[in-house]
């Protein structure tokens, strides 16, 4: 077996030294492993997948571009390569601009979306604080059960599925005790139900201007609008592989002054140690003047990646608006084809449904168990119900990044809006 290894590795090394042939290298040998291996490719391009892929049209990952893939395949870098270094400063400036914070203070932590809500209530709620959460769906649910896990008196305010809470209801709670915190859940993938955060933000600047605001925006940064110093917002969450179009594996948010001295001034010992905004700060500060700084490795090829999305963002001919712009007519086209076609959205009102996703309602007749084998058969991968109460009476179509902003030329949407049309007709569903 090391024999014929040996050779493939021979192989490859002749091939390299032919620049007249810069093809794929194929060796038949195999170890025989339970896996089987992928064949390396020359010039950084990336192994050909076994499996086709498909067109990934859930609410995330979703689809990236081209530019941000290859900075994946970069060769191994260190933490404090200068080249790294640039680009880790570069990055954290860049989101002030994505997240409308010139003020704020950026953080970039190897993790999942979730680890900001970790984050967020690790640093800011102590022992018996008071925390509103404004519910939408299940990812409502689930940060405040985070929130009681770091102590946090929880209280919900929540509406039917579909629906958010009015601003009344909100204001109610508000005025019925005093609240450390308010998280809101910006668009809860569960519900596809989009929260109004700007007029929620008036209100609580109004009513109780000592309260917090923490917003989750895992799936809305980048293409829901969200001005976060203007609007008051103390935290804005998000991951990496949404919207902001890059691999996951990132916890990105961006923390205003005054919820860093909440956190670096808070009277108990602190909860976490990995998501530690004091432990972190120094790292970020470091990085963002463009000096070494460890506390734990960062997932280098990741920032790689994330710096190329926000060039893009920032640096785009077209701007911020214009991409917030985008996501809504894709939004629209895809909500008014469906509702055309007999099918009926999730959010109850369009208001409050989401730019970056469709959750719509199974016609009679069709399930998913049915439906959505045949979406993929055509190539285009869906999700399911999310929700536990109703999870097995609708699906979700993402739509955001490339697949909108480079719809014209991908035709993401079209693939997707075909094979839903094809699926639903082999289902029976009449139009």
């Amino acid at each position: 077996m090391r024999t014929n290894a040996a050779l493939c590795r021979a192989s490859a090394l002749l091939h390299r030294l032919r620049p007249s042939r810069p093809s794929i290298v194929v060796c038949n040998w195999r170890p025989s492993l339970p896996a089987t291996r992928h064949v390396q490719t020359q010039n950084n391009n990336f192994a050909k997948s076994e499996m086709a892929h498909k067109l990934l049209m859930i609410p995330g990952p979703v689809e990236f571009d081209s530019e941000v893939l290859s900075a994946m395949a970069t060769p191994a870098t260190g933490h404090v390569d200068p080249t790294f270094i640039a680009k880790f400063g570069s990055s954290l400036e860049m989101l002030r601009s994505v997240f409308y914070a010139p003020t704020g203070q950026p953080f970039v932590i190897a993790g999942s979306g979730t680890l900001t809500w970790d984050a967020t209530a690790a640093n800011l709620v102590e022992p018996g604080d008071n925390v509103l959460v404004v519910n939408t769906g299940v990812f409502g649910d689930w940060f405040a059960e985070c929130i009681s896990v770091y102590g946090g008196a929880v209280d919900s305010v929540g509406a039917a599925f579909g629906d958010r809470p009015t601003l009344a209801q909100i204001e109610t709670a508000l005025k019925a005790k005093k609240y450390k915190l308010i998280t809101v859940t910006h668009v809860d993938t569960s519900s596809g139900v989009l929260n109004n955060i700007d007029e929620i933000c008036a209100l609580v600047k109004r009513v109780s201007p000592e309260t917090l605001i923490a917003l989750d925006g895992v799936c809305s940064v980048g293409a829901e609008v969200i001005k976060q110093d203007e609007w008051g917002i103390d935290v804005v969450m998000t991951g990496s592989q949404k919207a902001l179009g890059v691999p996951p594996g990132l916890a990105v948010m961006v923390v205003s002054k005054r919820a860093l001295d909440v956190a670096l001034n808070r009277k108990s010992a602190p909860s976490t140690y990995f998501a530690s905004f004091k432990k972190w700060l120094p790292i970020m500060q470091k990085y963002e003047a463009r000096q070494p700084s460890y506390f734990a490795t960062p997932p280098v090829q990741l920032i790689l990646a994330l710096h190329v999305a926000l060039t893009q963002l920032v640096a785009a001919q077209t701007t911020l608006e214009a991409r917030f712009s985008e996501h809504r007519a894709a939004s629209k086209r895809v909500k008014d084809t469906l509702e055309s076609w007999g099918l009926k959205i999730v959010p109850v009102r369009r208001e409050c449904a989401a730019n970056t996703l469709t959750a719509v309602y199974y016609p009679q007749g069709v399930t998913g168990a049915e439906f959505l084998p045949k979406v993929a058969a055509k190539g285009v991968l869906l999700a399911g119900g999310l929700h536990p109460e109703h999870a097995a009476k609708y699906f979700r179509v993402g739509h955001m990044n490339v697949s909108v902003m480079h719809g014209a030329l991908n035709g993401h949407l079209d693939s997707t809006l075909n094979a839903i049309k094809a699926a639903l007709q082999e289902c029976g569903h009449k139009f």
